[in-house]
């Protein structure tokens, strides 16, 4: 299991579809004239008011920039609230003594081939995973609501770098976990 990272241009989109149903993802988008310009989940809830990213969200930077923006999404739920799963995770909820595979280190080892330090990737955008904060407060995850073939896909609203990873851990995806595939298209437009 691994991430992917690619270079974008200003209106290119991004579509990411769910092959076989119930699997969710991590994408982290870095301004490509900035590389410590990353996103930002604060800023994307501050300007957005809600913390339910759909269609018509726009993801911001850490300096308030746009980075992408939801054009068409078949899903409607997603995380903005959960730092991707990383070894130090494992360990510390599920006393794990071996390595793990992980989010982190598959979007910044993907990230890495662009510049883009590992200290730049904080909160990623959780595609398709299935959160709820209840009533006292608590998060609380789901399996996905998607289903084999339903996609979102995103613009870039400015030279981006951005790595995407299908997420392994058990708890953020449905029929007993793993990680499955996800199709990843880059559409350049003029």
């Amino acid at each position: 299991m691994s991430g992917r990272a690619w270079r974008l241009s200003a209106r290119s989109l991004l579509k990411i579809t769910d092959v076989d149903g119930s699997q969710s993802g991590d994408l982290f988008a870095v301004a490509a004239d900035d590389l410590t310009d990353g996103q930002s989940n604060g800023r994307t809830f501050d300007y957005g008011g809600t913390v339910g990213l759909t269609t018509g969200s726009i993801l911001y930077s850490r300096r308030s920039r746009p980075l992408m923006k939801i054009i068409e999404d078949e899903v409607g739920r997603h995380d903005f609230l959960y730092a991707p799963c990383s070894q130090e995770m494992y360990e510390i909820q599920y006393g794990a003594a071996t390595p793990q595979p992980n989010c982190y280190d598959n979007l910044t080892g993907a990230l890495a081939a662009f510049a883009v330090s590992a200290a730049t990737v904080t909160i990623a955008f959780n595609f398709f995973m299935n959160t709820e904060v209840g009533p006292d407060g608590k998060l609380r995850i789901h399996p996905p609501v998607s289903h084999a073939g339903q996609s979102m896909t995103l613009r870039a609203e400015r030279d981006l770098v951005v790595a995407v990873t299908a997420c392994p851990a058990g708890t953020c995806n449905g029929d007993g976990g793993g990680a499955r595939p996800l199709d990843v298209e880059v559409i350049h437009t003029e």
